[in-house]
């Protein structure tokens, strides 16, 4: 299915996470030493900074209510949870680790969003609830480029 312009600035915001985890690994796997497990850290926590702390703010702000009851949210909003939890624990003590972790789960909640949540809310919401909460998405979404 074509993606509901309204959603358009969540995706790309997918695919700069997704593009986060595959340079990451690429990075990685090339160079696991401390120092470059410190930066991939460092990447990360600024990625959740500027880009995905927005992303979870109008997921749950704006996006999530205009779904009413659908049973993948609560299963989102915990998995939004558990990389706030893995960012905070790649402040203090960075490893390969953790941020496989890290990438597994968000590669893992991105295709569940664009897989699941996002066809079902194109598919449950109106056409004008879908346009206004767009309208909003559109004006709060930070973008970023690679």
């Amino acid at each position: 299915m074509l993606r509901d312009p309204s959603l358009v600035p969540l995706s790309h915001q997918h695919h700069n996470g997704l593009a986060l985890c595959v340079l990451s690994r690429r990075s990685l796997a090339a160079d696991s030493s401390p120092k470059n497990v410190a930066k991939q850290a460092r990447r990360v926590i600024d990625r959740y900074e500027l880009e995905l702390a927005n992303h979870f703010e109008i997921e749950e702000q704006v996006l999530f209510p205009a779904c009413g009851p659908m049973p993948i949210i609560p299963e989102l909003l915990a998995e939004h949870r558990a990389m706030e939890v893995l960012v905070a624990e790649l402040r203090s003590a960075p490893s390969a680790g953790l941020l496989e972790r890290f990438f597994a789960l968000l590669s893992k909640h991105i295709r569940r969003e664009e897989n699941e949540l996002f066809e079902q809310v194109q598919q449950a919401l109106p056409p004008e609830v879908l346009r206004r909460t767009g309208s909003e998405i559109d004006r709060r979404a930070v973008r970023i480029c690679l």
